[in-house]
Parts: structure tokens; sequence; C-alpha cells
């Protein structure tokens, strides 16, 4: 466990010097008395998906002990559709975990997300939270692993056209200032959310660089660290809520929409996974091969694909972006280092040549063992998921895989080399199952397969019930093929789901 916080980029966690996974209530009260703390805010996402907030002011002592200790009541109904109003109130708990100075906020504030409870003090089966925590728990207890994740965020920030240092349409993939323009921003965010407690990898441009009706719109990504599924999903919310917030400020405007218009990239949250037991990753053998678990896993990603969609990608337009040649799936497969199967093991560090020593020969090898870092990604899914229960549905698979007598069989079936559009691929192509291509074919997946997330009580019926009839409601069968020859409509659904998410 790591015991020297001095570079840790949360101050509540510097100025505790301690694990926020330890983070007590005297803890949070003597960050509060220390540093001049006067408001306390209480963050928790709802069924949209977004981080909705409830503001105190410390009064006194025994008043912050009293939040702290019992939360606050909620109206539920105005929160989570499922919830009737006659019976509404659901209690929101601080997870002192998650606790982390307001980078926004005018007075000194300290903020936290929260948990949702019932009116019999027991955590809300279908809040999104809860569903991810019993799914990874079901996980855990079904295969002694801990099931581990972290995304690749990418989002377009809208700009007045420039003619200074144009950049390339399509070509915006790792570019430098000044034919970037938005790097600084980017960097602002990743501060700002590691501020927050997010564990970032790096952030980039991307590939997406366009312009359209006199804006350019510039695509950058920012990825994250693989943590435990549940802080995962916290890290993700409270990122879009940043970017959301400095963009806000600065004048710009960020969308974290899937597709802006045809024939350029769209925007998907790409979910890495990785398998671990203690602090081991067991995604490799000790041959420095894809182990038989992490084939196990990917087995379960193949059966259950056509219904994760149900959880990823929940508006027309996602399916704009799920279509051949734009580096995002359309087949059910997977593959090495290959960006157009659904699933992708990424290039990992597991040769035994030190690059590092090669590339600086003044400096001995580390003996550094990098294959730890080694997960899979699934590519399909886009930020109008409700991440919560994207990651979830991705633990539920992941564990279906492992209760599958014949996973390493479908794991085999299901594998395509580097290039799935090659001639040589052509006769296993044919045979594999396609993605669904609109709300509607996913919500059918996900009627068909509903009793994988039911099982264990991980998904609750009434939130599949509810996810199916919303997805339904959008009569998007034919949506697609109408929206590709008539740009007006195009343009109606995509401002119509502009901030998705």
């Amino acid at each position: 466990m790591n015991t020297d916080f001095t570079l840790h980029k949360n101050e509540v966690v510097r100025f505790l010097k301690k694990d926020p996974r330890q983070f007590t209530r005297e803890d949070i009260v003597k960050y509060v008395e220390d540093n001049g703390i006067e408001m306390i805010n209480f963050m928790y996402p709802a069924a949209d998906g977004r981080l909705k907030t409830l503001n105190f002011i410390i009064n006194d002592k025994e008043y912050l002990y009293t939040i702290l200790a019992s939360g606050e009541r909620v109206d539920g109904s105005s929160l989570f559709p499922f919830i009737e109003a006659g019976s509404s109130d659901l209690y929101v708990i601080p997870r002192y975990s998650t606790a982390f100075k307001d980078p926004f906020a005018e007075l000194p504030t300290l903020t936290m997300l929260c948990s949702f409870f019932d009116k019999d003090g027991q955590p809300l089966a279908s809040a999104p939270e809860m569903t991810l925590r019993k799914a990874c728990e079901k996980f855990r207890e079904t295969t002694g692993l801990d099931f581990h994740a972290m995304g690749e965020l990418e989002y377009y920030v809208i700009t007045p056209e420039q003619d200074e240092f144009p950049a390339c349409d399509q070509r915006g993939y790792h570019e430098s200032a000044p034919f970037a323009k938005l790097n600084d921003f980017r960097t602002t965010c990743m501060s700002y959310i590691a501020r927050t407690g997010g564990c970032i990898k790096y952030g980039h441009s991307e590939v997406g660089n366009f312009i359209l009706d006199g804006y350019n719109y510039e695509q950058n990504e920012i990825e994250f660290l693989p943590v435990p599924a549940p802080e995962a999903a916290d890290q993700l919310l409270l990122a879009k809520w940043v970017i959301r917030n400095l963009a806000y400020r600065q004048g710009l405007n960020v969308t974290f929409a899937p597709k802006i218009t045809t024939g350029k990239a769209g925007s998907g949250l790409h979910i890495h996974m990785k398998l671990m037991r203690g602090d081991k990753n067991v995604m490799l053998n000790d041959n420095m091969q894809l182990s038989d678990d992490a084939r196990r896993m990917i087995a379960g990603l193949m059966t259950m694909a056509p219904s994760i969609t149900a959880f990823g990608n929940t508006n027309p337009t996602s399916y704009f972006r799920l279509v051949p040649h734009q580096e995002a799936p359309t087949n059910i497969c997977w593959g090495d280092r290959n960006r157009s199967v659904l699933v992708r093991v990424p290039l990992g560090w597991n040769s035994d040549k030190d690059m590092c020593s090669q590339a600086n020969p003044q400096t001995p090898p580390s003996g550094y063992d990098a294959s730890q870092k080694q997960t899979v990604e699934i590519r399909s899914a886009d930020c109008s998921a409700n991440v919560y229960y994207l990651l979830a549905a991705l633990a539920v698979a992941a564990r279906h895989g492992f209760e599958t007598a014949n996973a390493l069989d479908i794991a085999e079936d299901t594998y395509v080399d580097v290039n799935i559009h090659a001639a040589e691929n052509a006769d296993k192509l044919a045979k594999l199952n396609t993605l669904p291509t609109s709300c509607a074919e996913s919500a059918e997946a996900l009627e068909a397969q509903r009793g994988l997330y039911e099982a264990h009580d991980v998904f609750p019926s009434n939130l599949i019930n509810r996810c199916i009839s919303q997805l339904k409601a959008f009569n998007d069968e034919t949506l697609s093929a109408r929206a590709a020859n008539d740009t007006q409509l195009m343009k109606s659904l995509i401002k119509e789901h502009f901030h998705c998410g």
C-alpha cells in the first residue's frame, strides 16, 4: 500500500497523508477545521448519469458531525423515474474516501460523492453505484479475483474557426501546438481532475479535427489508470463534471456526444479491464501470453456483447459511430493490437528486452515488471452511457465467461488476426455476429439476455425494464439509414443529444 502522498494532487489526501480508502469521519472533521472549510457539498449520480449537488453551510461542529454521520434526505422520484412520488424519500450518505476540495467553489468547499439508501436503511438496489458494487462483489465471489477498469474519455472542444496553423482534417492524433489549439485546456482539465482524486495515465489530442458551420471541432482524450471498477466509475463521472465546468468558465463548448457529423471520427468511451489477485495482475500467464482467465473474461464479453450496447450506447446517435472503417467495432470479435475489433488486446510490455536501457545506454536495466500493465479493451461504448451501469454490465459479462464451460472455445472461435477486413479473414468474418445497429436492436438483445444480468440480484428487474423501454421509445429501427441521406435530420439528432451523458 502506498504510504508516500507527497506528490498526490488531492489536497485532502496530501494533508491527511493517508490512503483515501482509509478516511474516517474524524479525518474529514480535522481537514474541515484545519483548512477553513466553510461548506460541504454532497454529489451523486441520478438516472441520467449526471452529478447532482446538495450544499451545506457548516453552522457548527455538531452540525458537521450530523451531516457526516447521517447524511440527508432527497426526493428520489426527481432523480430516478422508477421511484413513485408517493414514497420517494431517499437518504444520501457521504463516502469519505471520495472527499476533495472543490476546485470551482467560491467559498472553501469540501465535496464528497454519496451512496443512496432506502427508507429501511438499505442500499438502494437500483442506484447506479450500488448496481456496480453488487456486480463486482459477485465477480469476486465467483472467481476469487477483483475486477479493475479504467476509461479513455474522448470529447470534442468547439471554438470559432481559425486560419492560423490549420490542423489537418482527421489527422489530430497526438498533435502538438500550434496545430492543436486546445492542449492547454486539456492539461488544465487533467490537473483539476487529479485534484478530485482522478488517477490519470495521460492526455493527448485525438484523431478528430474538422470545421463545420464556421466552428473548429478538436478532439481530445484523457486516459485513466486501472483501479477497482467502482472507483473508475467515480473518476470518470467527476472528470466529465470538471471538463464541462472548465469549458463553461473559459467560454468554450465541449461535447462527449458519440457522433457529430458523418465521415468524421466519433467519440467513444473505451474501457480497459484487468483481473487482479491481490496485488498481482493475472492477465498474462508464466509464458507472458494472455492467460486462460483473461480469455474466459473475453469469452463472456463476446457472448454478452449484443446486450452490453444497451448500457454503453444509449441514444440513436451512438449507432452513427458504430460503422465500418471508423476505428469503431461492428463485428463481435477480438484480436491483438487491432482497433477494428470489439475487444482489443493492446500491445503489452511482455518482451524480455529492456527498452529503456537501450534508449538510455548510461542507465542500467530497471528490472521493472511491466507485465502488470496488461489490460484488454472493449471499444463499443460511448459517453451516452451511465458509466456505473456500463461497468456493472462488463463485470457481469466477465463473470459469465468464468461460468461458461466452453469459454476457451468461444474465445478461440471469435479471435481474428490483425486485420479483420483482410481477404484471408473473409470466411471468419462471415461467421461473426454483429453488434446492434439501433437502440431498438439493443433493447431486443437486452430482453433476450436479461436473465444473465438479473442473476444473483445484480441488476434489478425494474432497472432492466426501464432500460428496455427507454431504448424502444426512440423508435429508431431505420433512423441511421434515413439520417445518412438527410442532413437536417442528422443535425437535429446531434443537437438533441449533444450534451448526453
